[in-house]
């Protein structure tokens, strides 16, 4: 960079977009790098900014859930990604889901359209000099993730991750499908998400060909890192895993995981099935449903195959299957302290999915966070890491503190908060709520601090 009034950001996904944004708001130049659409990922469809390639949904935004907690922290950071999230939401019970093409078209055009940021539609194959954020993502280019591995001293962990598949809504049997929300929660009277109800038989029957259907060989994916690392079954992120692979752990998996029926009633009988797919809308016009949980990585044509098993699902179009993508992460305990800034370079900043965070909320949080320490280093300040017992705060500190020989990615849970010390016996929910409280005070705390950045 030229001047310390300018920065750079690589990577236009949700980390990146949300650190390019906080950055340019505290008065600097911002440099934005994105590689797509000339270079594409294998999993995004596009060349908008902040493109969500998995699930279509940010979380629960209830107050007693963790990603609720989290969700209140960006909106009091004033995060751009979760404004423009819930300007395209969609109806998801107590989750705040959003139209994707919608809320990419959002950020795009609000960081077009920020007179302090220029989009470079260029790959980056090395590591910028100067002050900076990395925030390339699970699907970074070989030779820049050869870079990052150098920089770092070490091999990249890595895992595999799935997508689900998209179904046009006109093609799901609603005489058998039911529209409901578990428990009732919300907006719309006749439920949320489409319900398709299994019986004992059927639920068996589906297991049995899932397992046994055909998969596509995980050495393509090898054979396109070309990063010298091999592949192992044990390498998925176990809050990610292939429908499949969770069905081989047992018949029975499923039903207790993402088909678990409970607080929903099949209106045909009356009763709860015994278990349930559910599908949740992905657009705004609603006319597009992605299986929940449905991650995969089978052949095309078994998914065909195997799917349509699913009662209400015997003639569902496809718009997009599910399939398998390469996710590559930082040993971030050896290479990161907890405000984000790389230990052996300082001014280096990583965020997003390459840190080992898990989950969009996770990623457009250390997004912000990244770009407000940036701004602040660049301007001669020192960062500021966020105390624990904000969720952020605990986030950061956990993939930054973990045993480095066993990390694993990690998503917002209140098990990463401190203990709460005022000695009063507390349920589960009351005791998260009083989380949520001390969350939102240490953050109305610290947040001024950390937003006081020099005068450029």
């Amino acid at each position: 960079m030229s001047s310390m009034s300018e920065l750079w950001v690589v990577g236009g996904g949700l980390a990146g977009s949300e650190a390019a944004w906080q950055a340019a708001e505290a008065g600097f130049a911002v440099h934005l790098y994105e590689m797509r659409p000339s270079t594409q990922t294998g999993a995004h469809a596009g060349g908008g900014l902040a493109e969500l390639v998995c699930s279509n949904s940010l979380g629960s935004a209830l107050p007693d859930r963790a990603s609720g907690v989290l969700m209140a922290e960006l909106r009091h950071m004033g995060s751009l990604l979760l404004r423009c999230a819930e300007a395209t939401g969609l109806p998801a019970g107590g989750a705040l889901a959003v139209d994707r093409e919608a809320f990419s078209a959002e950020v795009t055009r609000a960081l077009e359209a920020h007179p302090r940021i220029r989009i470079e539609r260029r790959r980056v194959d090395n590591i910028p000099d100067g002050v900076g954020v990395l925030a390339s993502g699970p699907l970074t280019a070989p030779a820049l993730a050869s870079a990052l591995r150098e920089f770092a001293g070490e091999e990249h962990l890595y895992f595999y991750d799935a997508l689900s598949p998209i179904a046009e809504a006109g093609s799901v049997d609603e005489s058998i499908a039911f529209r409901a929300s578990r428990y009732d929660r919300g907006e719309v009277e006749a439920g949320d998400y489409l319900n398709c109800p299994m019986s004992r038989e059927e639920y068996l029957a589906f297991v049995s060909a899932l397992v046994a259907a055909e998969r596509i060989p995980l050495r393509a994916f090898e054979e396109d890192i070309r990063l010298g690392v091999k592949a192992g079954a044990d390498r998925y992120f176990e809050g990610c895993l292939p429908v499949e692979v969770m069905a081989e752990r047992g018949e029975l998996a499923l039903a207790y995981g993402p088909l678990r029926p409970v607080g929903l009633t099949d209106p045909r009988t009356g009763k709860r099935p015994f278990a349930v797919v559910q599908l949740r809308q992905d657009d705004r016009a609603g006319s597009l449903y992605n299986l929940v949980g449905f991650q995969t990585n089978l052949t095309y044509a078994q998914q065909d195959r195997v799917f349509r098993m699913i009662p209400g699902l015997g003639r569902v179009r496809f718009v997009r299957h599910g399939q398998m993508h390469r996710n590559t992460f930082v040993n971030s305990p050896r290479l990161l302290h907890p405000w984000l800034e790389t230990r052996r370079r300082p001014g280096l900043f990583l965020a997003g999915q390459i840190t080992g965070v898990e989950g969009y909320l996770g990623n457009m949080a250390t997004g912000l966070l990244a770009g407000v320490n940036a701004a602040r280093v660049a301007s001669g300040d020192k960062p500021i890491a966020l105390p624990s017992t904000t969720m952020l705060g605990a986030l950061c500190d956990y993939v930054t503190h973990a045993d480095p020989s066993h990390f694993q990615p990690m998503k917002a849970a209140f098990g990463l908060l401190p203990p709460l010390v005022d000695g009063t016996k507390r349920g589960r929910r009351d005791r998260n709520r009083a989380h949520a409280e001390r969350s939102a005070s240490a953050m109305a705390e610290a947040w001024p601090t950390l937003m006081r950045i020099a005068t450029i």
